[in-house]
């Protein structure tokens, strides 16, 4: 029994440093037309939101339509790099709400 409970206490440490790792690991991602920029952690956080090209040059619709696609894309990778981290930490097991 003790060792479960210390297997459990290694787990939720490790747990604790993927966290970590994540909040601090960033990437940027653009929208599939290159018009919208966003910086985002592993936490998911955004850092910060930038628009490539002129904004008279756009309009407001293609606009809003690259900051949606820039915004799921950045989802996606949070998620799928935050999957991957977990992966060290269950020993590939898919538990949910974890992976």
């Amino acid at each position: 029994m003790f060792d479960k409970m210390k297997q459990l206490m290694d787990m939720q440490r490790k747990m604790q440093e993927v966290k970590r790792e994540l909040e601090n690991t960033n990437f940027e991602v653009l929208s599939s037309d290159g018009l919208f920029k966003v910086t985002m952690n592993g936490a998911q956080s955004i850092k910060s939101v930038s628009i490539q090209v002129d904004l008279q040059a756009t309009n407001k619709d293609a606009l809003e339509k690259a900051a949606l696609d820039a915004y799921n894309r950045a989802i996606k990778r949070s998620h799928d790099l935050a999957a991957e981290k977990m992966k060290g930490v269950t020993g590939g097991l898919n538990i949910p709400g974890l992976t």
